[in-house]
């Protein structure tokens, strides 16, 4: 949706960008900005910015940035018009109208109709079709009928396109179905066919009760065993969990995470609705996040094979990134809580999850794993793995009563042990902070390299940087500049792009912002953009210097290659001056 420029500046005024981040994530204060550990990506150390000043954010780490508006598109995988929508209703704000908006909106409700109908479709297949292969195999896993209508869970049948016709007839279109991800196109024939045929079908349904995808099975050892929905308008796999709209009512404050449907729909029906799954696909740091949205702490129920326990571990450290408690379910007897479960009953299993370890012990435990600990050298591999787990404690008192059960359990001195975990910390964290600042001053002084002018006319890029970033810090400069500057004098098509977009806001008398690009350009670009104003965030202005950038670009020689950043050293001289 096309927002006017005073709608946007409401939506900013009401939701300032620490408080918006501050309800997703813990930020440090670090004089007039805030840092925090970058939602958007596995940030160890503080890399993310929060700008005030700007209303802006800016991670050193992966080069995310944005406004407010651009932080609820990531972190609730939105649209542009969604996310000023959250943001508005949040805030109290009437939202206008826009044809646009109401387009996507329609496309929206058309996919997720289509969803409804197929899986509606395939439910029926399951039912009443001739073919009873989808059936038989649910009841030979022991599923009983209210579980099987509960889900919804469905037969594609073995056919091209049975599913295509009936929606076609339905009265939705071809293009409508490739975009819902139940059709494909041949690329000999040009014909449509059935994305699934032959599989048992789980449709997938968010928070809402909307049926966002699907996941198919094979029932047999064919593979790929897992199929799911592309992404769509509506779906995104890595950002959504597998019965997260029952897990949500269950009024538990834990969740239990298992690795599939089957594992998910067997716990639900042994009476535990707290589960869910992610989908074909090992956690995501979005999923992560989600869970933490919903629970207070987490039991990791994994298969107990090597893939399974490999598994836990990365599920560890993500849920350990969002500040979320997890525990680990130790099986014996049963590879996986579906054959846990019809083995010794929900009871037994009930007492499995009150009984579930620690992350810490199960991280300790899997140190061992490989090593003959009788021998030095076993022993010694054993320690290095051990002080690693330790020194990602962050709790003090916790790290200490580790310790010093790893100390007693091995017969080692706890100085020692303490020592080399010290010495691990530090070192750590020393490698944190170079990393860090080789990122910041890889984003100050080098040349982007997804910019290919950067390179050869370093200056020029430099100067229509300064010219950016003056524009978007102080939009009352615009004035004068849009008088001394056309667009067709920038050389970068990005920062062309930019000032045109500024040039366009002030000829319809609005305000030039970080939302005004929001909707324009790409996360890529806005990540470049909000670069700009971090990258300058601390050096004085004046007109005297946007002038000489100016200058700098109406007499540029397009075939002159520039070797040296002269400009940002000028501007840097100029800073150490005031």
């Amino acid at each position: 949706m096309i927002y006017s420029a005073d709608f946007l500046e409401q939506v900013h005024t009401a939701c300032p960008m620490e408080t918006i981040a501050g309800n997703y994530v813990n930020l440090i204060r670090r004089g007039r900005t805030y840092v925090c550990k970058c939602p958007f990506h596995s940030d160890n150390s503080p890399s993310c910015t929060i700008y005030p000043d700007t209303e802006s954010f800016y991670c050193f780490g992966c080069g995310t940035g944005g406004d407010v508006i651009k932080w609820i598109e990531l972190i609730e995988n939105l649209e542009f018009s969604d996310a000023v929508k959250l943001l508005a209703e949040r805030s109290g704000l009437q939202l206008p109208t826009d044809k646009e908006a109401e387009s996507r909106s329609r496309m929206r409700t058309r996919i997720l109709a289509i969803n409804r109908e197929t899986a509606n479709f395939y439910f029926r297949c399951l039912t009443a079709n001739q073919d009873k292969r989808g059936l038989q195999y649910l009841i030979s896993r022991k599923l009983e009928p209210e579980t099987i209508r509960k889900y919804g869970l469905g037969y594609a049948p073995d056919s091209w396109n049975l599913l295509t016709d009936h929606l076609l007839k339905k009265g939705f279109t071809e293009e409508e179905l490739l975009l819902a991800d139940v059709a494909h196109r041949s690329a000999k024939s040009g014909r449509l066919y059935d994305a699934f045929r032959c599989r048992v079908m789980f449709p997938i349904v968010d928070t809402r009760g909307s049926v966002i995808g699907f996941g198919g099975r094979v029932m047999d050892d064919k593979q790929p065993k897992y199929l799911n929905t592309a992404k769509t308008p509506v779906f995104d796999k890595g950002r959504n969990l597998f019965s997260l709209n029952f897990a949500k009512d269950s009024n538990s404050t834990r969740l239990i995470l298992a690795e599939g449907y089957m594992d998910v729909i067997a716990i639900n029906q042994a009476g535990f609705s707290n589960v869910v799954a992610t989908l074909g696909t090992a956690i995501t740091p979005e999923q992560a996040r989600k869970i933490s949205n919903y629970a207070k702490e987490v039991i990791i129920a994994y298969d107990s094979d090597g893939a399974g326990q490999t598994a836990t571990q990365k599920a560890i450290r993500h849920f350990s990134e969002v500040g979320l408690p997890t525990r680990i379910l130790h099986m014996s007897g049963a590879k996986d809580p579906d054959e846990y479960i019809k083995r010794f009953g929900p009871e037994r299993f009930r007492l499995l999850l009150e009984q579930a370890g620690d992350a810490i012990n199960f991280q300790l435990e899997r140190c061992e794993e490989g090593l003959d600990v009788a021998t030095d050298a076993g022993k010694v591999q054993l320690l290095k793995r051990t002080v690693s787990v330790l020194a990602d404690i962050p709790d003090p008192i916790q790290q200490e009563i580790y310790l010093s059960r790893t100390a007693n359990k091995w017969e080692i001195s706890a100085d020692v042990l303490r020592q080399q975990v010290a010495y691990r910390q530090r070192s750590k964290k020393k490698i944190e902070e170079e990393k860090a600042w080789r990122s910041i001053m890889e984003h100050t002084a080098n040349p982007d390299p997804q910019i290919p002018q950067a390179s050869a006319h370093l200056k020029e890029v430099k100067a229509e940087e300064r010219i950016l970033y003056d524009l978007l810090r102080y939009p009352e400069e615009g004035d004068w500049i849009s008088q001394e500057l056309t667009e067709a004098e920038f050389l970068t098509p990005l920062y062309q792009q930019v000032y045109r977009i500024f040039l366009a806001c002030r000829n319809s008398d609005g305000v030039f912002t970080l939302s005004s690009l929001s909707g324009e350009l790409s996360n890529d670009e806005m990540g470049k953009i909000s670069g700009i104003l971090a990258k300058y965030q601390d050096f004085p202005v004046s007109k005297k210097e946007i002038q000489d950038c100016i200058h700098t670009l109406k007499s540029s020689d397009s075939g002159e290659v520039e070797t040296d950043d002269d400009l940002l050293s000028l501007v840097q001289k100029k800073a150490h001056k005031t």
